[in-house]
């Protein structure tokens, strides 16, 4: 008979998968080409910074500080997205502020208190780490992840995320492919990448 994995186990792998993946890069690459995905731009010297995007109607100040956005009571597909916030010439920003808001899975907002939406900082090595849902999608719009991004001595950032091989990116007016995370499965859970390149003044 086979035992059946326990949250924690499915946690512990989906989190060894993703620090691989973080830092060896190479077991996205693979699963982007199995499945045929768009990969995310790669930040090269001289290269633009990330697009810019609407901030939409359901933003919210003063988000707790944290990376873990699934709380009891939250349903859907966790995902765990991590990145790297990097300069112009790929140098790692760090102190970097991300504020992250979305849609649960049914595609709605917490507009009354703090559910799904929180903010971090990246690491001594530009690193960031969310733990949270893939969010449904609503009328009009694909599923997407909203964030404002500040790295210290830079402009604001405001941006979204999307989700690769989604049927609604085709009608959606705002879906970027260059903002569309890397992506790979395992255990339910799926894994996304996403490497930020900022503009320093």
């Amino acid at each position: 008979m086979e035992a059946k994995m326990s949250t924690s186990d499915a946690t512990r792998r989906l989190f060894l998968l993703t620090s691989v993946l973080a830092t060896a890069g190479l077991a996205f690459d693979d699963a982007v080409a199995e499945q045929g995905l768009p990969p995310t731009p790669e930040c090269r010297d001289g290269d633009e910074p990330t697009i810019r995007q609407t901030e939409g109607p359901f933003f919210k100040p003063s988000s707790p500080e944290r990376g873990e956005l699934i709380e009891p009571g939250i349903a859907g597909q966790p995902l765990e997205l991590t990145g790297l916030v990097l300069t112009r010439s790929c140098r790692p920003v760090a102190r970097a502020l991300l504020d992250v808001w979305q849609a649960n899975a049914a595609g709605e907002y917490d507009n009354s208190g703090f559910r799904l939406r929180g903010h971090q900082y990246t690491d001594a090595e530009g690193r960031y780490r969310l733990r949270t849902i893939v969010p449904g999608a609503y009328v009009g719009r694909t599923r997407h992840i909203h964030l404002k991004l500040q790295a210290p001595g830079s402009r604001l950032l405001t941006t979204q995320l999307y989700f690769p091989g989604e049927a609604k990116n085709r009608s959606d007016g705002l879906f970027r492919r260059e903002l569309t995370m890397r992506t790979a499965k395992v255990d339910g859970s799926l894994a996304g990448q996403f490497d930020f390149v900022v503009d320093l003044s």
